[in-house]
C-alpha cells in the first residue's frame, strides 16, 4: 500500500498514554498545522489528549489497548516482560502495517524502546516509509533504576535500543548533552528539539483563574487527611469567592490573604524523588513557625480561621497541587497524610488537558522533580517572604521565566529545527 499522492502523511507512534505524552501531541499538531500533513496517532488510551488534537480534522487517533499482566508478573517478572513485549509487538505490527493508511514517515517516541523501535522499523520497511526517533530519554537507564545497570535484562535492552535506534532515518533529542551522547557513543546524528510550551500555555488572566479555581473548588478545599490550612475554606459556599479570588460586580480580584500556589507535575516514578518536595515543605513549615515564634501547643485551627478571615503574615500559606498519574502516587499520598503541617497543604489531581495549562499559568511557582545531574534546590522560604506583594525574589524569577518563554514557543522551535528534518527525510522517500 502506497501513500496517497498530494498531501503527505505522518504516523506518530507512542507505546503509552497519548494524553500523558505532551511532546508527541505537540508534534502531531505541528505536523498537521505547520507541515500541512495528515496525521495518524497510534497510541494507548487512558487520558484524553488536548482538545486541539481531538477537534483537528487532519489528526486521526487510533487507540490500542494497554497490556496488563499483573498475575504473571507476580510469578515471574522476566516472563511477564517477555510476554508483554510479544503482545505489544503484535498489536503494533497490526496497527502500523495494516490498520492505518500508509504514511510517508513514522515518528516514534523513545522510550519505551522494546518492542516499539523494532515494530516501527519493520513497518517502515513493509510500507516503504521512513522513520524518525524522538529521543526523550534512554530506555535502558530507566529500566536500570529498578533492575540495576548490570542486570542481563538491562544489557539486552541496551543492545536492542542502540541497534534499532541506529536504523532510523532521522532523530530528534531534547538536549545538547543527549545529542553528544548519541553522536559519540551510539553513532546517531540527532537534531536538538527543545521542549518549549505551545501557544496555549500562557499566564492566566484573572477571569481564567477565577473560573478555574471555581471548577476545582471542591478538590482544592478537600483535605487529603485531617483538616489543614486550606480545607477551612470549604465553609465558604459563595460562587463569587474561591480560595484565591473574589468576583465583585463582575470584576475579579486576587485575595491579599490567598495562599501561594506551587504546582508540580510528576509521573510518580523512581526517577522523580517526591520526598525532596515533602522535606522542603516540612522545612518551610517548621522554619516559618520558628521565625514567628509560634509555640508547638498553639491552636492550629484558630490560626487557620484567622488566615481565612484575612489576617496576613510575613510568610504565606503554601498550597501544593501535584498533577499526574503513576505507580508511586498512593505511597506518597500516605506520607502526606502523616505530615503535621500548619501553613502547607497538598492536593493531588489529574486535570483535563485544557485545565492543566491554566493551572500552570495561575501558579506562583512551578517545581520539577525530574532527576538531573545538577541536583535540586528548593529555596522556598526565601522566595515567598512578603508574599504576595513584597516577594521580590519570586517576582524576579517569574519575570525571567516569562521573558524566556515569550522568546521561544514550540511552533517556532519546531519550524526552525524539526520541519527541515521531516522534509529532508520525506524527500528521500520513494513512496
Amino acid at each position: 500500500m502506497m501513500a496517497e499522492t498530494g498531501r503527505k502523511r505522518a504516523a506518530v507512534v507512542v507505546l503509552g498514554d497519548i494524553g500523558r505524552s505532551p511532546r508527541m501531541q505537540y508534534h502531531s499538531l505541528s505536523l498537521a498545522n505547520q507541515a500541512g500533513m495528515e496525521v495518524d496517532i497510534v497510541a494507548n488510551g487512558g487520558s484524553d489528549p488536548h482538545l486541539l488534537l481531538r477537534e483537528n480534522p487532519s489528526i486521526h487517533i487510533h487507540e490500542m489497548k494497554s497490556v496488563q499482566l499483573t498475575g504473571i508478573s507476580k510469578i515471574s517478572g522476566a516472563l511477564a516482560l517477555l510476554l508483554k513485549a510479544s503482545i505489544q509487538l503484535t498489536m503494533l505490527i497490526w496497527y502500523l502495517c495494516f490498520k492505518i493508511p500508509c504514511p510517508d514517515v513514522f515518528i516514534v517516541q523513545n522510550p519505551p524502546s522494546v518492542p516499539t523501535l523494532a515494530a516501527v522499523k519493520l513497518a517502515s520497511w513493509i510500507r516503504g516509509a521512513k522513520f524518525i526517533v524522538d529521543w526523550h530519554n534512554f530506555g535502558y537507564t530507566l529500566l536500570g533504576l529498578s533492575h540495576g545497570r548490570s542486570h542481563i535484562i538491562v544489557k539486552i535492552y541496551f543492545w536492542f535500543e542502540k541497534h534499532f535506534g541506529r536504523m532510523a532515518d532521522g532523530a530528534f533529542c531534547v538536549t545538547k548533552a543527549m545529542r553528544h551522547e548519541l553522536d559519540q557513543n551510539w553513532g546517531i546524528n540527532a537534531t536538538v528539539l527543545y521542549d518549549q510550551s505551545p501557544e496555549f500555555f500562557h499566564p492566566a488572566s484573572l477571569t481564567e483563574k477565577h473560573e478555574l479555581f471555581s471548577r476545582l473548588g471542591d478538590s482544592i478545599c478537600s483535605a487529603m487527611g485531617n483538616d489543614d490550612c486550606i480545607s477551612v475554606e470549604k465553609e465558604m459556599k459563595n460562587m463569587n469567592t474561591t480560595v484565591f479570588t473574589s468576583s465583585i460586580d463582575g470584576e475579579v480580584f486576587l485575595k491579599p490573604n490567598r495562599p501561594a500556589l506551587v504546582v508540580s507535575s510528576t509521573s510518580w516514578t523512581p526517577d522523580e524523588d517526591f520526598s525532596i518536595l515533602l522535606e522542603a515543605a516540612l522545612m518551610y513549615d517548621r522554619r516559618v513557625a520558628a521565625t514567628l515564634g509560634e509555640e508547638d501547643s498553639m491552636d492550629e485551627r484558630q490560626l487557620w480561621i484567622d488566615m481565612k478571615n484575612g489576617k496576613q503574615f510575613v510568610y504565606p500559606r503554601l498550597l501544593f497541587i501535584i498533577t499526574g498519574k503513576g505507580p508511586d502516587k498512593k505511597k506518597y499520598e500516605e506520607q502526606i497524610k502523616r505530615l503535621k503541617l500548619r501553613r502547607v497543604a497538598f492536593r493531588t489531581m489529574w486535570l483535563a488537558s485544557e485545565d492543566y495549562p491554566l493551572l500552570l499559568g495561575s501558579a506562583d511557582l512551578g517545581v520539577s522533580l525530574h532527576t538531573s545531574s545538577s541536583g535540586l534546590d528548593l529555596p522556598m522560604k526565601m522566595l515567598f517572604k512578603g508574599f504576595p506583594e513584597e516577594c521580590n525574589d519570586l517576582k524576579s524569577l517569574k519575570a525571567g521565566a516569562l521573558n524566556t518563554g515569550s522568546s521561544s514557543k514550540w511552533s517556532t522551535e519546531w519550524e526552525r529545527c524539526a520541519l527541515p528534518l521531516v522534509n529532508q527525510v520525506i524527500g528521500r522517500n520513494a513512496c
